[in-house]
């Protein structure tokens, strides 16, 4: 059985703790003995109980997991229970290298070898933790003889209470079916007036990507901010995730939106031979 004891980091009274072997997720990150993020109950081995993961080589979903480009007709399997489309790539579901190690910096690569997916490539994680702070790189380099479809991004959770609120520019909302996948574009407010700074409560899910992010979300308890996330410039999607009555939330920071392979401009890009993208996750905690 793999072990899956936490890889701990710590810069004065800031601790962050990783599982490699679980999706290369977070498992808490702690300020003056307060998580600042949702806590990874001890011994789980699902990474959606996690802190954090990854996303890559494409965020969110494709859907039917289907898409063709150039030679490449893709096909695949849905990775998300009973879910119907293929889920945030392959890095949140596989176990990653700690490749470098210090007590505040942690490098975790994991390699992909062309299969379902038909590219090789690798993926790399850097964690980079200061007093109040943390920073991650994510970046992905295509290793096969032909370009390379990639998104990048990050599925941080945070803590919820009824007081919590969250505040980004954004411009509008992608609606969404069913099943979690974009249908058309919404200007401006829709349900929650995210620029105005509005309590994550709600009674029915929201699951929707939201455009025009410029790279900053401040999560507040009532008038007191607790966390301050910054995202690389590409990252101008934000994908708010807040499930009824559920003590969590996420803010997902990143560079394209979901159903890539369906919609125009939707951020994916292509790699060639040998190229990276890359996109960076900052969190500073209050308090």
């Amino acid at each position: 059985m793999i072990e899956l004891s936490p890889l701990t980091l710590s810069c004065r009274d800031t601790v962050l703790e990783l599982n490699p072997h679980l999706g290369g997720s977070i498992a808490r990150l702690i300020h003056k003995g307060r998580d600042y993020m949702r806590r990874t109950p001890d011994g789980a081995r699902d990474v959606l109980q996690t802190a954090s993961f990854p996303l890559v080589p494409f965020c969110n979903r494709i859907r039917d997991g289907h898409f063709a480009i150039g030679t490449h007709k893709v096909a695949l399997r849905p990775n998300l229970g009973d879910h119907p489309h293929a889920i945030h790539g392959q890095g949140w579901l596989n176990s990653w290298r700690v490749s470098e190690q210090g007590p505040s910096r942690v490098v975790l690569t994991y390699r992909h070898e062309a299969g379902e997916w038909p590219w090789t490539y690798e993926a790399r994680q850097v964690f980079e933790l200061r007093p109040g702070g943390l920073r991650v790189w994510l970046s992905v380099k295509n290793l096969s003889p032909s370009a390379m479809p990639a998104g990048l991004g990050f599925h941080p959770y945070f803590n919820r209470t009824p007081l919590t609120r969250l505040k980004s520019q954004l411009d509008g909302v992608w609606m969404a079916d069913a099943e979690c996948l974009p249908t058309e574009w919404h200007a401006g407010i829709w349900r929650k007036d995210w620029t105005g700074g509005d309590f994550v409560t709600d009674g029915e899910l929201i699951d929707h990507c939201h455009t025009g992010f410029t790279g900053r979300a401040d999560i507040y308890e009532g008038a007191q901010p607790t966390l301050t996330l910054r995202a690389s410039p590409d990252c101008h999607w934000l994908h708010i995730y807040v499930p009824p009555g559920e003590d969590y939330f996420c803010a997902e920071p990143v560079n394209h939106m979901p159903d890539p392979f369906n919609h125009a401009n939707s951020g994916l890009r292509c790699l060639k031979p040998q190229a990276v993208a890359m996109v960076w996750m900052d969190l500073t905690l209050h308090g």
